[in-house]
């Protein structure tokens, strides 16, 4: 029993350290330049810069970006694993296999694809040339920066729902078609329950990532749309205020630890919903 004990310790040992030089360590090190000024003495004067209009207008569009672009990838992703659930007992594992490609594949390049895709001379605006209508102004929008997001972060909201609907016993479901559930009273009363804990792990795997973006906001935005994540790494990059930009950085965390909190708090919820169904 020690022995065991003293195994899991030294097996343990690896990542504590790696913990600490890389996640740890350099978080202290934001917090600490968030917190003071320039001459090292504490001071908020930094953190009370979110609620600059320039700085709280892009959280703000951070968050409803965010926001979308969770409930797009939320409703994408049941039916699309409803589908996929149904096709894994048919045993045609290939069709799960197509959508865990894009995790495979580097986000940079993914998203200049959709740049060259949207932009005033990109494919979609050709075919509209070709076939005598108006162009679109899609790059630069809103909604190219949430349809890059969406592309994006979609496999991870996939994944964990894949996963709690490949749980479902299958004779659950053929009960409630016996007991004469539709196919939406199925969803609802059955399915839903069930993978509650699974859409909960999606939002969080998708909201975030989402929040924290700058390369896909840069890219289809243009820089004419500013998410707080870019004004953090334009504040390190070329204003070179690191005391500012780990400010910014604190605020930012505290909506993640938020939304991990409130995630904690739903799940134990979920699961008991679940086995109560």
């Amino acid at each position: 029993m020690m022995f065991n004990k003293f195994s899991r310790n030294v097996l343990l040992t690896p990542f504590l350290i790696w913990a600490g030089l890389f996640i740890f360590i350099p978080l202290i090190f934001i917090v600490w330049y968030g917190v003071t000024d320039k001459t090292g003495t504490f001071s908020a004067t930094n953190l009370a810069m979110i609620f600059e209009h320039g700085f709280w207008d892009a959280l703000v569009l951070s968050v409803e970006l965010a926001l979308i672009s969770t409930i797009i990838c939320l409703l994408l992703a049941y039916p699309l694993c409803l589908i996929l659930t149904e096709r894994q007992r048919d045993n045609t594992t290939i069709i799960s296999l197509l959508f865990i490609l894009p995790l495979w594949m580097n986000s940079l390049l993914s998203t200049m694809a959709w740049q060259t895709i949207l932009e005033g001379n990109g494919i979609i605006n050709q075919l509209l040339r070709l076939i005598n209508l108006p162009t679109l102004q899609m790059i630069n929008t809103p909604g190219a920066i949430v349809l890059g997001m969406v592309y994006n972060f979609l496999p991870y909201m996939v994944l964990p729902l894949f996963i709690s609907l490949s749980k479902i016993d299958k004779s659950i479901l053929e009960a409630a078609q016996d007991l004469g559930a539709n196919s939406w009273q199925k969803f609802s009363r059955v399915i839903l329950p069930l993978t509650l804990p699974g859409a909960v792990s999606g939002i969080t795997m998708v909201f975030i990532p989402a929040l924290t973006t700058f390369v896909i906001s840069a890219l289809l935005g243009g820089g004419k749309l500013l998410l707080i994540g870019n004004i953090i790494e334009q504040e390190f990059t070329f204003q070179y205020d690191w005391h500012l930009g780990c400010a910014l950085s604190v605020i930012l965390m505290i909506f993640i630890v938020l939304n991990m909190l409130l995630t904690m708090a739903f799940e134990p919820t979920t699961k008991e919903e679940g086995d109560a169904a």
